[in-house]
């Protein structure tokens, strides 16, 4: 059981400790018996994602944002085969930005993006750091974490999270947040979300598993203390969403 696991510019995509995603998610693998690789690709790096078998990307500054952007564009056919072929993908914070149609700088600049999802974000010359509860059809509890964007993201048509009882969505308070689209998932929330979140680090764990081709797990092991350290956060972020 080998998996290969691409983490996408963690040199200048890792704000918020955004690494610390792969790395619960290659230790929650490894605990299910399989042997994991992780491949870092630096900002000089070409990415191979022949092999890969789930593919990454943190958030980062505005100016990280597009650094990023101008070297995935040049591999944005080899990115969009692999999701073709069902490899799982997760984009968290501003990267999710990078999956759709374009980013309006704060300047008025128009940077064409990836166009796997037909979406548009327009930042604006206001930060907004807050705290998030998200609810996904795809989860049975809600996923909390951390927003620090300056952007509004429109024309998402499959949100992630179909409301929020804290924070900020895509484009309101409240709204709707984040992408998805089979196996493509993209979310602004950070934190990391996957340490932070045991259902959504094993729905990741067990779209691997599919795309692999292997029986899934009956169970995905929690972290120590993770399980615990999610129900005080959920209840601290519930209590100031009824305040």
């Amino acid at each position: 059981m080998e998996v290969k696991l691409v983490h996408l510019y963690p040199d200048v995509m890792s704000l918020y400790g955004e690494y610390a995603n792969i790395a619960v998610l290659r230790r929650t693998l490894e605990g299910l018996g399989a042997e994991v690789t992780v491949e870092k690709i630096g900002y000089e790096d070409s990415a191979d994602f022949a092999l890969a078998d789930f593919i990454y990307m943190g958030a980062g500054t505005e100016r990280a944002q597009k650094y990023a952007l101008e070297k995935l564009a040049a591999q944005a056919v080899d990115l969009k085969a692999a999701i073709g072929r069902g490899v799982p993908v997760l984009f968290t914070g501003n990267a999710m930005e990078l999956l759709g149609r374009s980013v309006t700088d704060a300047g008025g600049r128009v940077w064409p993006c990836l166009g796997l999802a037909d979406y548009v974000t327009v930042e604006t010359d206001k930060r907004d750091p807050v705290d998030v509860i998200a609810h996904s059809p795809l989860l049975e509890r809600p996923a909390v974490g951390f927003m620090n964007k300056c952007s509004t993201t429109s024309g998402v048509t499959a949100p992630l999270f179909d409301r929020l009882s804290l924070g900020f969505g895509n484009e309101a308070k409240g709204g709707p947040e984040g992408y998805v689209d089979g196996d493509l998932f993209a979310t602004h929330l950070t934190g990391p979300v996957l340490v932070k979140n045991q259902e959504l680090l094993a729905l990741m764990v067990r779209r691997i598993f599919a795309y692999k081709g292997w029986e899934a797990p009956e169970a995905v092991p929690a972290l120590p203390h993770q399980a615990e350290t999610y129900e005080v956060t959920l209840s601290e972020l519930s209590a100031r969403a009824k305040g």
